[in-house]
């Protein structure tokens, strides 16, 4: 009952934080906050932290696939252990998100890292999102 009381005020609550019309492109210092909102969520800014029963690393707590696709974006070869590396895993993380979330907003864009490149689609991010959004404040609108 908790979790579905919690998602009803999630959604309810979610034009308000979600900055709905407010994209990347209307805010471009907020991607930089986004990241540093992303990093504390998932591991409180500590890049020696593995999770996922050890298939996210880092900082972001980035899969392999994540990091293939963000090196990818970015042009680089980077091996995978580097994701402890905060300035590469940041710059992973942002050409991931700039890539898959054109036109989203911030808290869409946090779905993305949290879902994959539909995760802003994806009710199962919802929390993540308000989550992330505790942190933005009003940064997302």
């Amino acid at each position: 009952m908790r979790v579905a009381v919690f998602v009803w005020i999630a959604v309810a609550a979610w034009p308000r934080v979600a900055g709905v019309g407010s994209t990347h492109e209307a805010n471009p210092g907020g991607i930089d906050l986004l990241l540093d909102a992303i990093a504390r969520v998932e591991s409180h800014n500590n890049p020696s932290v593995k999770g996922d029963g050890g298939k996210a690393a880092g900082a972001y707590q980035i899969h392999r696939a994540y990091w293939a696709d963000g090196t990818r974006f970015l042009g680089v070869d980077w091996d995978y252990e580097q994701a402890a590396d905060q300035t590469k895993a940041r710059e992973v993380v942002k050409a991931y998100l700039l890539h898959y979330g054109p036109g989203c907003s911030l808290l869409e864009m946090a779905r993305i890292h949290n879902g994959g490149p539909n995760g802003h689609r994806k009710q199962s991010t919802l929390a993540y999102a308000c989550r992330v959004a505790t942190l933005l404040g009003d940064v997302s609108q």
